[in-house]
């Protein structure tokens, strides 16, 4: 494939498409990178020769415009000798002159439309490897946050973890256990203060029942309830 099609192809091809469907995306990116950059080495070198033949095609044509100007000349003087055959010998001299800067000019304007067309290409190049490294970016930067989630939901989902966490439930049951041990000696190990105290609190609650029973069991008026005691 010739630097021309292939530029061609690179140019009318649509970038986003062919990572769709690339297995690997940032692989995919960075041949078409590599295939660009080559590429546009490749027409920047057709290039420097189309403008060396270009200044070529220019003396040239500037040397057969004067050379038909020198056989201009070289007849009106032979005219003016009275040597009409030597101006007409270098009329036509003239004549071949002329018909061949005639073929350069040609040859140079097509050249020119080529150059032009390779300017514009090579333009058109730039953008798209820019626009494929801004995507070389984004797509790295993709990837490797994927990577970084699948290999924590890996990890999540690996059965060592849940073993792990088995183990750490198993050491709370223990925990557990001895602090259930400990709280049991304390039951039923009550001071002599606390037993007197719930003594009292048994009381007030006996006086309050019977207020109660006398207060429903009389003429409907509200008997006081005693009243608290110090330090209640």
């Amino acid at each position: 494939m010739s630097v021309f099609s292939r530029l061609s192809d690179i140019i009318n091809s649509n970038i986003n498409s062919l990572l769709d469907k690339a297995e690997d995306p940032e692989k995919m990116v960075r041949l078409i990178i590599q295939e660009m950059e080559e590429t546009l080495v490749e027409v920047r070198t057709a290039s420097a020769r189309a403008i060396a033949d270009r200044k070529e095609l220019q003396r040239r044509s500037a040397y057969f415009e004067a050379e038909a100007g020198e056989w201009e000349r070289k007849a009106e003087l032979a005219v003016a000798k009275g040597r009409d055959d030597l101006a007409r010998g270098a009329l036509m001299e003239r004549a071949k002159a002329e018909e061949t800067a005639v073929t350069v000019r040609s040859d140079l304007s097509v050249l020119d439309e080529t150059l032009a067309k390779l300017s514009d290409d090579i333009a058109a190049l730039q953008q798209k490897i820019k626009d494929a490294k801004a995507r070389q970016n984004a797509i790295v930067l993709r990837g490797q946050a994927s990577r970084s989630r699948l290999d924590a939901r890996r990890q999540l989902s690996d059965h060592s973890i849940d073993d792990a966490m088995n183990r750490f439930e198993q050491y709370e049951r223990k925990i557990d256990d001895l602090e259930g041990q400990v709280e049991s000696y304390d039951m039923g190990q009550r001071s002599l203060t606390d037993e007197i105290n719930q003594l009292e609190v048994d009381e007030d609650v006996d006086e309050e029942l019977r207020a109660l029973k006398a207060r429903l069991a009389g003429n409907g008026e509200a008997q006081p309830l005693p009243a608290p005691k110090d330090g209640e």
